[in-house]
């Protein structure tokens, strides 16, 4: 085994769940405030997956108020709580970009693999 990956080993988390791209999920993210921490959820759908390892990184995309916000998480990161996977999606491509240019419904509307059979 690579020397970097048994120094990487000791900080991977191993309560991820196994998502996807296409899914939503609730990132719940650590917020320091004063001398205490709260929990923030952040609510989208993933839009990318990339890195492997320590380096992986995930993008999820929500749309608020009208406005669309993406935010990059990496994945090992120590300001993540928990993540927890609310719908699970079926897209064919690895990226979904396109999104950015939809709004309302078409935006968050991703068929389940549940419905298509």
């Amino acid at each position: 085994m690579d020397k970097m990956k048994l120094i990487e080993s000791e900080y991977l988390k191993k309560d991820i769940p196994a998502f996807n791209v296409g899914d939503t999920v609730r990132v719940m993210v650590k917020i320091p405030e004063a001398d205490k921490v709260r929990l923030h959820p952040f609510e989208g759908v993933v839009i990318a997956k990339r890195g492997n390892g320590i380096k992986e990184n995930f993008t999820v995309r929500k749309v608020s108020y009208g406005e669309g916000i993406e935010r990059v998480f990496p994945m090992h990161s120590p300001s993540i709580e928990r993540i927890e996977v609310l719908r699970s999606g079926k897209v064919k491509r690895a990226k979904l970009y396109y999104l950015r240019g939809k709004v309302g419904k078409r935006a968050t509307k991703i068929e389940s693999e549940e419905g298509k059979t």
